[in-house]
């Protein structure tokens, strides 16, 4: 099948009962939100339709809402949110993993393992790894995490963004699924918390809905979709815009089949 463009989510949106909105990349760039998107949220509101605003930000949900109001988002719009960090909490309490863990991450995402504090330890120490980023000093070069890991391949990694790249306003950064491909180059074990995994859509799924799921990243929202067999609406000017850019519509198709993925409409950006 084909994929549509659409001019804005109106002309469908009376076929599906709930939404599966990606936050970065649709809703914000990591600076500021978009308008369209906002005005895409209060018709979803006028509508009482259903929507999660679903993210693989390695925080919990409460941390990444608080970053939202930030941005100056409305609370009306903050009802459901729920990230690959809540998910990974889920299952950190379980201590399937082990009790002690090494976290590989930036400052900013403390909030994640605040409650295991005591539980944080050294590299040569833990029973696994637990990745939420890259650190605030080495936030450039991968290589430095190829040599700090090539040595503990035999301990479980934890990633709790599969992420590879986001965008920050027009800047790139890494995001710890880059981290999880270099330790599965190595030969370590990744356990991956976040889309396109099932666990974060079975904690936001009810019964018997039609979901339309909304995203920019092929390899985690779109796959994401198509692994839970939901339809997506794929947003390409965001982490794949570059690869979109001046491309005639009727090329779109072939830059989904080079990820081998599926989209049911395409949007530049979310819009009404």
């Amino acid at each position: 099948m084909k994929t549509k463009l659409i001019k804005g989510l109106s002309e469908i949106q009376s076929e599906y009962d709930a939404f599966f909105i990606d936050l970065w990349g649709v809703i914000h760039n990591g600076v500021q939100l978009y308008p369209g998107a906002i005005n895409v949220l209060e018709n979803l509101n006028k509508l009482n339709k259903r929507y999660v605003l679903i993210s693989n930000a390695p925080r919990p949900s409460k941390s990444v809402e608080q970053y939202l109001i930030k941005l100056k988002m409305d609370k009306a719009f903050l009802k459901n949110i729920f990230t690959s960090g809540e998910a990974a909490l889920q299952i950190l309490r379980k201590n399937i993993y082990g009790e002690k863990f090494y976290h590989l991450g930036p400052k900013r995402d403390k909030d994640l393992v605040k409650e295991f504090e005591k539980n944080k330890t050294n590299l040569n120490q833990c029973d696994f790894i637990l990745c939420t980023g890259l650190f605030d000093d080495e936030e450039n070069s991968l290589n430095y995490y190829e040599n700090l890991l090539k040595k503990y391949t035999k301990l479980k990694m934890v990633c709790t963004n599969p992420d590879l790249i986001v965008y920050r306003g027009s800047n790139t950064e890494y995001c710890a699924g880059s981290i999880a491909a270099i330790f599965e180059k190595l030969g370590g074990q990744v356990a991956y918390f976040g889309k396109p995994y099932p666990e974060i859509y079975n904690f936001c799924i009810k019964k018997n809905e039609t979901i339309l799921v909304i995203g920019d990243n092929i390899r985690t929202d779109i796959k994401g979709a198509n692994n839970m067999k939901f339809d997506s609406l794929f947003i390409t000017g965001g982490v794949h815009k570059d690869e979109f850019l001046n491309l005639p519509l009727d090329k779109y198709d072939k830059i989904l089949e080079k990820y081998k993925i599926k989209a049911d409409y395409y949007q530049e950006r979310l819009t009404w």
